[in-house]
């Protein structure tokens, strides 16, 4: 199964990500993985992003692109995979199409999880990280056993930069731009299904899955 999870930040791809990934035994990759992992094991690619990760500049596109096609053409993805948060413009959808054309793949499916701009600025506003251990916390669903301290370390929570509102606003302007044009990009290609986010998330998998190509559901 080759799949694409598509959706502004907030949304709950990455959580149904890793339940897919598990169910179904395939890959799941996500660009921030394959920089830090490029990195790590001081990759030709990895040294080149690296320059730019260190000077706190964007990764330019062909260095992305090169590295998930260096994932895409590995043995790990013989039997599939899952794209989490890639392709983000349509210039990067045209290039991993031909990229997986030379490969003699196609996608099954592109999901995309739709969820209300309200319901999203909540989701991401309540979240709290611990600094010292990174465990993340959300003051409705997954609250500390005390209020903004962690469990593990006992030290005050932080809300990240990141989960303020004025900045989730801003990232959502920018989603909006980019990646939103994405979805009748993959629509017009009758491979997009369309995902409720809202919800508990066992209601969230069961939509999912039942989005998923028919012939290969468990």
């Amino acid at each position: 199964m080759r799949l694409i999870f598509l959706g502004p930040p907030g949304v709950g791809k990455g959580t149904q990500a890793d339940f897919i990934s598990h169910k179904y035994k395939i890959p799941k990759l996500s660009t921030g993985d394959l920089l830090r992992e490029s990195v790590l094991k001081e990759t030709a690619l990895g040294k080149e992003a690296k320059g730019y990760m260190t000077r706190g500049e964007l990764v330019p596109d062909a260095i992305v692109i090169g590295l998930v096609d260096e994932k895409l053409s590995s043995s790990e993805c013989q039997n599939g995979f899952l794209l989490d948060g890639f392709p983000r413009t349509v210039g990067q959808a045209d290039q991993l199409s031909n990229n997986l054309a030379s490969l003699g793949k196609n996608l099954d499916r592109v999901i995309y999880f739709s969820l209300s701009k309200p319901e999203i600025i909540r989701r991401i506003s309540g979240r709290r990280s611990c600094p010292q251990c990174k465990a993340v916390y959300h003051l409705e669903s997954i609250p500390p056993k005390k209020s903004g301290i962690c469990d593990v370390c006992g030290i005050t929570l932080v809300q990240r930069n990141d989960d303020m509102p004025e900045t989730i606003e801003a990232r959502l302007a920018v989603y909006q731009e980019q990646t939103a044009p994405l979805i009748n990009y993959y629509k017009e290609r009758h491979i997009l299904g369309e995902l409720d986010g809202a919800g508990l998330v066992s209601e969230v998998q069961a939509r999912l899955v039942a989005l998923l190509p028919p012939t290969r559901v468990e």
